[in-house]
């Protein structure tokens, strides 16, 4: 944890969006690392794929596109639908689970909350329910309200920005992705980073759990 010695007013803000996979939950949960895998088991049996260089495609059209699944929309013409059917079929519940932590630091925030996600709204739906935080969030922008965006195009951020009816400047974003991040920076939103990987433009936390410590 950094940059914890000037604190984020919270007053100073209107709204709040939370990334999803790997902010809401702990990054250790293990769970984004079984859609990784099925995302390419994916590319292995439905679009054949062969070989070790699997990874590194799923990789590279991350990092071109902003999304493994835009990447191979664009490269291979596969359905969105299907695509995200197949790699979200994951049985949650063995990773994740209610944490009354959670419900709390939700409740203690003043502001409507949105979760602002390159996932669609039923993994999103079915990860809030497990949480049992469904019910704190006004709305879920997902992957097919941003579509044919995502997270980092600008586009995605102003089809959240429309959706919230705020201004960057009164917006707090939370995000577990440098690349995200600094797209929000940029825009003009207050950004802090969570989880594993750190964005040099933000306080960064290792946990949501600690997101308290970050605000006055």
């Amino acid at each position: 944890m950094n940059n914890l010695a000037n604190k984020i007013k919270i007053e100073d803000y209107k709204v709040i969006l939370f990334d999803l996979d790997d902010t809401i939950y702990p990054h250790d949960s293990g769970l984004w690392e079984q859609v990784r895998n099925r995302i390419e088991q994916y590319m292995r049996e439905e679009l054949h794929f062969t070989g070790d260089d699997i990874p590194a495609i799923r990789d590279r059209l991350w990092r071109t596109y902003g999304t493994t699944l835009r990447g191979l929309q664009t490269e291979f013409q596969v359905d969105m639908d299907t695509y995200l059917e197949y790699v979200h079929a994951v049985p949650l519940d063995n990773f994740i689970g209610a944490q009354p932590y959670l419900t709390q630091i939700l409740d203690d925030l003043p502001l409507p909350k949105f979760i602002f996600t390159n996932s669609d709204r039923r993994h999103a739906k079915r990860v809030l329910e497990l949480l049992n935080v469904a019910d704190r969030f006004t709305q879920i922008i997902d992957i097919y309200a941003l579509k044919p965006y995502c997270k980092p195009q600008t586009e995605a951020f102003q089809i959240a920005l429309d959706t919230v009816g705020e201004a960057p400047a009164d917006c707090l974003f939370i995000d577990d992705s440098p690349v995200n991040l600094a797209k929000g920076q940029q825009l003009g939103m207050t950004t802090i980073s969570v989880g594993q990987y750190a964005h040099d433009g933000s306080p960064h936390i290792s946990h949501i759990q600690e997101l308290p410590d970050l605000l006055a």
